[in-house]
């Protein structure tokens, strides 16, 4: 904390994925709802390559792709070297110098490397209090068929499904393909089972499509999800909270397209979102009971946003899949939904700090050594 009472938040943004200029949508938007009276914000970019950068204006240098002026930081995953330490390059080497401790850190990293419990646990390591869920709720909500297993066993009703390798591909491909046939009929959606944001996935209406869908899927990870498409509208609800999670109003997304692809999500502004969903109260309060079940299921902690396929014919709900840093750009459903409950944007993100400093507490109860 700042001398004048004001608590040091690490903003993160950028990351080595494919969501990365998503994340650079979100960061900004997230910015502009702390409170400069509340928070001293420290602005951490983190390039396609991996490299953590900072500066105070670090946001905007890396939208417009000018990194000069920004230091070289690094968190380390030693409790005792606390804060960002500052790369400083001499003749005789590198060297480490404290830069900023950090009251908490603000995650806006989608994806792999940001989203999947790898940063969640640099940050455990380090002891710092952090936004969002803990390395289990992330690793369980960014792997799609893992996800999907958890859900099966905890009685949700999920699409039917299959996980295969990219090392499966090259001599089972053929195998894979029929193996998919028989789970459901066309058509069928591929996806990589690590990321979000509709990037790698497709719509296969034909076993061609369905070769150049699992292709594509593998491009960006090594596990690829087959499930089953259904004729559905596309429901979803923001969760929030700890111990207690709370879900929202539930939203419908109406898609530009013939499904939320990338584009539809972020490239044209066509896309309606509905809020509230204009759906039956029953179906409502349904939605809202599973989110949570989710969200507790996986001990999702902070946030998530939960969608959920409607069946158009059968009216029959089904959980697509659970975003433990769902997305904060103007147009996003997570920040939507819960300003349509009643919970401003600003008040949204000072819960969401209140709730990562409740959980390191909760944390620093826990005895790490045996005494016998």
């Amino acid at each position: 904390m700042v001398a004048d009472g004001k608590l040091r938040v690490g903003l993160i943004f950028g990351g080595r994925s494919g969501e990365h200029e998503i994340s650079l949508m979100s960061a900004r938007f997230v910015l502009s709802m702390l409170n400069p009276q509340r928070y001293d914000v420290v602005q951490v970019g983190i390039t396609p390559e991996g490299n953590w950068l900072t500066g105070a204006n670090a946001l905007e240098s890396m939208q417009i792709g000018q990194r000069a002026g920004l230091e070289s930081v690094v968190l380390l995953p030693d409790p005792r070297w606390a804060g960002l330490q500052v790369i400083q390059k001499s003749e005789q080497g590198s060297m480490l110098k404290l830069l900023t401790t950090l009251d908490v850190v603000f995650p806006v990293l989608h994806g792999t490397f940001g989203e999947d419990g790898s940063l969640q646990g640099l940050l455990e390591m380090a002891e710092v209090a952090y936004v969002g869920a803990g390395v289990l709720g992330s690793a369980v909500g960014m792997d799609k068929g893992v996800f999907l297993d958890v859900m099966l066993a905890n009685h949700i009703p999920v699409p039917e499904g299959m996980v295969v390798l990219r090392s499966e591909l090259t001599e089972n491909m053929e195998a894979i393909i029929t193996r998919a046939e028989k789970m459901a009929v066309y058509p069928l959606f591929v996806k990589p089972a690590n990321l979000g944001s509709s990037v790698g996935v497709s719509k296969c209406s034909s076993r061609s499509d369905l070769l150049e869908g699992i292709l594509e899927a593998a491009r960006y990870d090594r596990r690829i999800l087959i499930q089953r498409g259904i004729n559905a509208r596309e429901i979803e609800v923001s969760v929030l909270g700890n111990e207690d999670p709370q879900a929202s109003v539930p939203g419908e997304v109406v898609p530009s397209r013939e499904f939320y692809s990338y584009q539809a999500k972020y490239i044209d502004s066509n896309s309606e979102l509905r809020i509230p969903a204009p759906i039956p109260p029953a179906t409502a309060e349904l939605a809202r009971e599973l989110a949570v079940k989710a969200f507790k299921a996986i001990d999702c902690q902070g946030m998530a946003r939960v969608d959920f396929f409607l069946d158009r014919i059968s009216g029959e709900l089904y959980l697509n899949e659970l975003n433990t840093i769902p997305g904060f750009t103007g147009i996003s459903m997570y920040p939507k939904l819960w300003e349509a409950s009643g919970l401003p944007n600003e008040e949204l993100v000072e819960r969401l700090i209140g709730l990562a400093l409740e959980r390191k507490s909760d944390n620093e109860k826990t005895i790490r050594r045996y005494m016998g």
